[in-house]
């Protein structure tokens, strides 16, 4: 029993339902496909094969499009079903009641690695209840392939694909050559040796502490894939393969890393085969069916008016994904979802959960890589208050860096995957001064101070884009700065019911996987969703089938029509501008960030300080790893 619930205002039902069932399927049918044919397949050591039955289906899960930790709403709010989470309720419901074989499409999908690991382990679980599972995939990279070794009965891979598994790497990107052809001065400063904090505006290459730092929670993201694949698979040897692609379809095959060549309809009758059935179901992705009870009519219903749980005791889940703010949005979307985390809108549902008495339990799924420090500790001071009243878990995503880690740290109990990067414990802020630019194309900036004592005259532009910092300037920039770094140490101390001496040891903006964070005490559990589910109905007291809900804020119509304080997102502005701001800066985000999310992802969590904000507890570096 799985509920998505959003918190909008309620009302307008009536005069919306003409308008939605224009925009939903209002079709009393389940539009899952539904497939009979029976071609063959051309695959490798094939595995005894049941007799055909009408009864029972294959369940397909097609993952082209991706499985984001979060996806943005459309206007009427009814959210695409294809998250993380929704991933786990569709999962969950075949564990309950599972079909007779499972289908992965994968397309040419990319996945992150932490979600590669969680939902490879999910399936496996599957899989060794004799469930076969069959997965495709146009072609295979490092994530996808751990996703298919760790979850799959057989892989097959597209005749003109391949598996470009090559190892495991992070790329990091620097302008420093950049600015200064354009001449942009840079005022950074960071606390902690290892956050590295200028490095990308002042630095051709990562300083000795920053390598030193990366290099080693990704040893231990090295580790945990090469075990996934090499016992997904039961071939040891694969861990001295593995890393050597880029293969042909052909020679994956002959190497063991993969089962099969051939087209998708093809998997797909292999997978029937292997299940003895006739009919596939798409129950997640692109064409899901009836086992999402939000799609069509009801599902816009749901969406407009909130659905709702009271009475029943159940765990809410709250997906905290993207960068950290004070309120409204970042200038530019991250990684399929341009909300981020707002102290406004994540701040007013802790406080409604708090109070809810049927809610027994919180889950909050993160995925972040930090943003503004103001933000994430007045979210700290929420969490707390939550987490004296009901148990409080976080389940890291990818990352929880920064300050991501400075929310989980208040978690009665944080999980994280061993390829989760967690930690960044440190504080950057600062600005680009861009006047000596402006001259090369004949713009001047003249500052007039009012006060003739030359270091206040400079201290009175402090916060101009125009002019960087004198050295007094900085020194008290650095103050503030340190401030802000001892209290992030006090509050994950404190969360973490441990000394800040204790924290030290794993701070100064160091990185770890989750291997290495569980060791230093960073962490309390290796897993993904579905473990951090388990744990918070055991802290709860729950049984094993008690619901969970999905509980969001704001999103779609009513959200964007709701009136209220105008400067409730600490900008000045109405939802309703806010929503058309959004719109206009979606609309020009340059291609390139999408391309390579290692820029959307700094870029958003760097967006305060052009909000004026000058301490941030943000991970100083665009990281995507492959």
């Amino acid at each position: 029993m799985i509920r998505r619930r959003s918190l909008t205002t309620p009302g307008l039902v009536a005069a919306a339902l003409a308008g939605a069932c224009a925009a939903a399927a209002c079709d009393g049918r389940s539009p899952s496909s539904i497939e009979a044919n029976d071609t063959g397949a051309a695959s490798s050591a094939s595995p005894a094969r049941a007799p055909a039955s009408s009864s029972g289906v294959v369940a397909e899960l097609d993952f082209t499009r991706g499985v984001p930790e979060e996806v943005s709403t459309p206007l009427f709010g009814a959210t695409p079903r294809r998250s993380h989470l929704d991933l786990a309720r569709v999962l969950r419901s075949l564990d309950a009641s599972p079909s007779r074989g499972l289908f992965v499409r994968l397309g040419s999908a990319t996945v992150g690695l932490a979600g590669s690991q969680e939902i490879g382990a999910r399936l496996g679980a599957l899989r060794k209840r004799g469930i076969p599972i069959v997965c495709h995939a146009d072609g295979y990279e490092n994530s996808t392939l751990l996703l298919a070794a760790s979850g799959c009965s057989r892989i097959w891979v597209s005749p003109a694909g391949g598996v470009d598994s090559v190892g495991i790497a992070a790329q990091l990107l620097y302008a420093r050559s950049l600015l200064d052809r354009l001449h942009v001065a840079v005022d950074f400063l960071q606390i902690g040796k290892y956050k590295g904090a200028e490095e990308p505006f002042t630095r051709d290459g990562p300083s000795p502490e920053a390598r030193e730092s990366l290099v080693g929670a990704l040893r231990g993201m090295r580790t945990a894939w090469l075990d996934g694949i090499t016992q997904g698979r039961g071939k040891p040897g694969l861990a001295d393969v593995v890393e050597d692609g880029p293969f042909t379809p052909e020679d994956a095959l002959a190497k063991g890393l993969i089962d099969a060549v051939g087209y998708v309809d093809e998997a797909r009758d292999d997978a029937k085969k292997l299940a003895g059935v006739d009919q596939v179901a798409t129950r997640f992705g692109n064409a899901e069916g009836s086992a999402s009870a939000s799609h069509g009519l009801v599902g816009v219903l749901r969406s407009l008016g909130g659905s709702s749980a009271a009475g029943v005791p159940h765990i809410a889940v709250i997906p905290a994904i993207g960068p950290i703010s004070m309120g409204g949005t970042p200038s530019l979307p991250i990684g399929g979802s341009s909300e981020g985390i707002s102290e406004r809108d994540l701040g007013r549902v802790l406080v409604r959960l708090a109070k809810e008495p049927s809610v027994k339990a919180v889950v909050i799924r993160i995925d972040s890589p930090g943003g503004s420090a103001l933000a994430s500790d007045l979210l700290w001071k929420r969490l707390m208050e939550l987490r004296e009243k009901k148990p409080l878990v976080f389940s890291v995503g990818n990352m929880a860096a920064s300050g991501g880690y400075y929310m989980a740290s208040t978690a009665t109990k944080i999980v994280a995957d061993p390829t989760s990067l967690v930690g960044s414990i440190g504080v950057v802020g600062g600005k680009l001064a861009v006047g000596k630019a402006l001259e090369e194309f004949g713009v001047h900036a003249e500052t007039i101070p009012a006060s003739p004592d030359p270091t206040r005259a400079n201290r009175s532009s402090y916060l101009s884009p125009f002019t960087p910092w004198d050295s007094p300037t900085r020194e008290k920039v650095r103050a503030t700065m340190t401030s802000v770094y001892d209290l992030f140490l006090r509050r994950v101390a404190e969360g973490r019911k441990i000394t800040v001496a204790r924290v030290a040891t794993f701070a100064e903006g160091r990185v770890f996987g989750g291997v290495e964070a569980k060791q230093l005490g960073m962490i309390d559990e290796l897993g993904g969703f579905e473990e951090s589910l388990a744990l918070a109905q055991k802290l709860a007291g729950l049984p094993d089938d008690a619901p969970f809900e999905i509980t969001s804020d704001g999103g779609g119509l009513f959200d964007l029509l709701e009136t209220g304080d105008a400067s409730a997102n600490g900008s000045g502005e109405s939802k309703a501008e806010s929503a058309a701001r959004r719109v206009a800066q979606e609309a020009i985000v340059p291609e390139w960030t999408g391309a390579m999310p290692a820029i959307g992802i700094f870029l958003g969590s760097m967006t305060p300080l052009l909000r004026g904000e000058r301490a941030l507890a943000a991970l100083p570096f665009g990281v995507v790893i492959k």
